[in-house]
């Protein structure tokens, strides 16, 4: 199970047997709006906050999720989730509307693969036999906690990115069809020092390599293993600094397998600045367009290496630097 320091195998390899993308107006405009199963025309999705359209979001990625796998929700026996509000509200509240034992997580923008990772710990090691997994974010909840609300109006420097309005979730069983998880990279925390909550790509950055570099380690494989392998949501500017440092480090992954979900979910003309990001960013593009890219066989083997900065609204007041994490999945059809 334990491979090398911080890597686990997982000798059963769990199947996500289904999978579910919701998104809002502003994805339903990207590149990825096929890779959706609900789009909304509408941030407020019929609710009178903007954190409750969140929970909305989640619960629809849950109830899609759990329809399409042919289940009830009282087949589901964990249910994994994080989010980037104050006490991961719109996850613990959709867990309220689910019902499951729930086991709520909080690695930011880091917690789709965290909870897909520590769910097929569960399957693997027979604790469970359905797991269901998950993250949200929202554009306007996530503005309003840790920048300014939107109704504010600021501007934004090029090197800030555009929370993701959506949520992701997928069921892992111990059998079925479908991706299989094979091994997972447990990050560390790094922090360089950065301060500038409108510069998270770079804040994160470091962190992404420092997991990349212990998953090839600690498995002992080379990168072409991989037919893609994803940041979460370190943009444009931080992908490109995860690539240099990669370099520097003597680890170089091609050009045309690297990519970041950050980059991928939205068009070049949208102001999305430096790119994607939010907890909902690594959760919609996985759950939704790798998975279905790897159904319809063009691609094999992915590895996802999702990304968190772990501030806070106080820690960022109080000037401290920004910790960061990331944890890698790697999802293979076999």
């Amino acid at each position: 199970m334990l491979k090398g320091h911080q890597s686990w195998v997982f000798d059963s390899k769990p199947v996500i047997i289904s999978s579910a993308a919701v998104g809002g107006p502003f994805e339903a405009q990207g590149n990825l709006a096929d890779d959706f199963d609900i789009l909304h025309d509408n941030i407020w999705l019929g609710q009178d906050s903007y954190e409750k359209a969140e929970k909305k979001l989640l619960e629809q990625a849950c109830e899609k999720t759990i329809q399409k796998a042919g289940l009830k929700k009282e087949d589901i026996q964990f249910f994994l989730s994080g989010d980037l509000m104050n006490q991961i509200i719109s996850s613990s509240f959709a867990a309220r509307t689910l019902g499951a034992p729930f086991l709520g997580i909080f690695g930011a923008c880091s917690s789709a693969m965290q909870g897909l990772a520590l769910g097929s710990l569960l399957i693997d090691s027979k604790a469970a036999k359905y797991v269901l997994a998950g993250a949200s974010s929202h554009n306007a909840s996530a503005e309003k906690q840790f920048r300014y609300p939107t109704e504010y109006g600021s501007q934004k420097p090029p090197t800030a990115q555009w929370t993701v309005t959506g949520a992701g979730t997928g069921l892992l069983s111990d059998k079925g069809e479908g991706p299989r998880v094979t091994s997972a990279t447990i990050g560390k925390v790094v922090d360089m020092g950065l301060s500038d909550p409108f510069n998270m790509g770079a804040a994160m950055a470091p962190a992404a390599v420092d997991t990349i570099q212990a998953h090839f380690r600690d498995l002992n494989i080379d990168p072409s293993y991989y037919d893609v392998i994803a940041t979460g949501d370190l943009g444009k500017l931080g992908h490109t600094i995860a690539g240099d440092l990669l370099i520097k480090h003597g680890l170089k992954i091609p050009r045309e397998i690297f990519t970041d979900c950050g980059i991928m979910i939205y068009k070049k003309d949208q102001p999305v600045m430096a790119g994607g990001s939010g907890c909902g960013c690594s959760a919609t593009v996985t759950y939704g367009h790798f998975l279905n890219r790897m159904k319809r066989g063009e691609l094999k083997r992915i590895l996802v290496v999702a990304t968190g900065a772990l501030l806070s609204p106080i820690s960022y007041q109080q000037k401290e630097s920004i910790p960061c994490i990331a944890h890698a999945v790697s999802i293979e059809m076999t």
